[in-house]
């Protein structure tokens, strides 16, 4: 019985162990491909450590968080989502701002030479955004539109994705002849070179993250964040078309 005991323990403690080298984190689907690169090269660095993502709209993962899902740390494609969880009291520590992204419209076929104007085009029949309610990017596309006053003329065009990879999917499949998406997407092994861009003229958007409540048991989820927002990451975001926090 002794013996059984101390093997339930030491069972007990190397799960222990093994749960306190995973790192969960929720990350805005526009950080997909920038994420899994520094990922990648974190896992190589500490190879005891696991980070897991789980990438969507930034709003349904506030939701996820606020409804109990287990993760560590949240990356959000805005400031306005993890202030909301702070408000919440679902966080701790500070919210930090760790890049700068860009909203461009994107079409594999369509000319963009005349900017945004080119959703005016009679060759235009979709346009893919992601949903505003959920997708910051989103929001800053219907924006830009309403503020040159072209969303009116375009609303029956437009087709929501879930998120902002979905709106690029959209495009990318000829689904949509233009999606309104994130440079680093655009920049994404899968779609560079493969259409072309326009930069939308918008502010940048501010990118930041958090840690949530309950990584204290945790210690690899601090450490993950420190690492992201180090200069060692800098050349992940600049690839992928961010401008890092100063």
């Amino acid at each position: 019985m002794k013996r059984i005991t101390l093997l339930l323990i030491a069972a007990l403690a190397i799960q222990l162990y093994a749960s306190a080298q995973k790192v969960r984190v929720a990350a805005a689907a526009n950080l997909r491909y920038v994420l899994e690169d520094i990922k990648k090269q974190y896992e190589k660095e500490y190879p005891r450590t696991k980070v897991e993502i789980t990438f969507g709209a930034s709003g349904t993962l506030t939701q996820q968080i606020l409804n109990g899902a287990a993760y560590d740390f949240f990356m959000a494609a805005d400031k306005d989502f993890p202030q909301k969880l702070k408000e919440k009291g679902a966080t701790v520590g500070p919210i930090q701002t760790y890049a700068f992204g860009k909203l461009v419209m994107w079409s594999s076929e369509t000319d963009l030479s005349k900017g945004l104007n080119a959703v005016l085009s009679s060759d235009v029949k979709k346009i893919a955004i992601a949903n505003p309610v959920g997708a910051p990017y989103g929001e800053a596309a219907v924006d830009v539109l309403k503020k040159h006053g072209l969303y009116d003329k375009v609303a029956g065009k437009i087709v929501w994705g879930e998120n902002i990879s979905q709106a690029a999917q959209f495009a990318f499949t000829g689904n949509a002849e233009i999606g309104f998406i994130a440079l680093s997407l655009a920049k994404a092994p899968d779609m560079k070179g493969k259409g072309k861009y326009y930069v939308v003229p918008c502010p940048p958007i501010e990118q930041a993250c958090v840690l949530i409540k309950g990584w204290e048991r945790n210690g690899e989820a601090a450490k993950f964040m420190k690492y992201v927002l180090s200069p060692k990451c800098d050349p992940f975001w600049e690839e992928y078309g961010y401008a890092k926090a100063k």
